[in-house]
């Protein structure tokens, strides 16, 4: 299907899906501005795609229209970020719980191994490798509690706090405690311990928030 500006709607949504991760893992920064030719060039598409794709996600509220500035990557402001931090905590607290009683030993293995390699990215001083980890562990352990439209809730909030994520390690005491969260939630989890679960998962959100919020805009 092609649409009125000419470019075909596979390509607008697979241009749309590429910007969305690339938000949600931090690849753009609080308050940077997005330019349609090189964001385009960064993708290996034409501008038309990538334009239609930063409207949709402006219209999400993932990014902002600027008169005169074009589309940005929102500041959070403290109030902001509080209610989304609380949120993100009851959400993902309640995916995990759910999911802890449903992962199977394949699956608990492939969150230890997870666990081992943001350790190891920590160690090496590879946000990227820690935040790939991280979302990864994430995910897998979420997508287990058996709700799309629990993890579809998640995933939005994930989109709005994927900017400010990438200033985690801005904070360089940050890389010795981010790990400690996921340790104790293995821990729970090999005892099946829904609940231990859950604190585990509301302590790694609450501890990264409390360096994040330093990043945030006065409102």
């Amino acid at each position: 299907m092609v649409n009125p500006l000419g470019t075909s709607t596979t390509q607008q949504d697979a241009a749309y899906a590429t910007l969305r991760q690339w938000i949600t893992v931090g690849k753009f920064l609080p308050g940077e501005r997005l330019k349609i030719r090189n964001v385009a060039a960064d993708m290996g598409v034409g501008q038309m795609p990538v334009r239609a794709a930063l409207q949709r996600l402006a219209a999400e509220g993932a990014l902002v229209n600027i008169p005169n500035a074009g589309v940005t990557v929102p500041r959070l402001s403290f109030h902001e970020f509080d209610d989304l931090l609380q949120m993100r905590m009851l959400l993902e607290g309640e995916a995990a719980e759910r999911g802890c009683l449903r992962l199977d030993a394949v699956q608990i293995g492939a969150l230890a191994a997870l666990c081992d390699r943001m350790g190891q990215a920590l160690s090496a001083k590879d946000a990227t490798g820690y935040l790939a980890a991280n979302e990864d562990f994430h995910v897998l352990l979420y997508r287990a509690a058996g709700s799309p439209l629990l993890f579809g809730l998640i995933d939005t909030l994930w989109l709005k706090a994927g900017p400010i994520s990438n200033q985690l390690f801005d904070s360089p005491e940050a890389s010795r405690v981010l790990n400690d969260a996921h340790t104790d939630l293995m821990r729970a989890l090999e005892r099946r311990d829904s609940a231990g679960v859950r604190s585990a998962v509301e302590k790694d959100i609450f501890v990264a928030g409390q360096f994040l919020r330093r990043r945030c805009k006065r409102a």
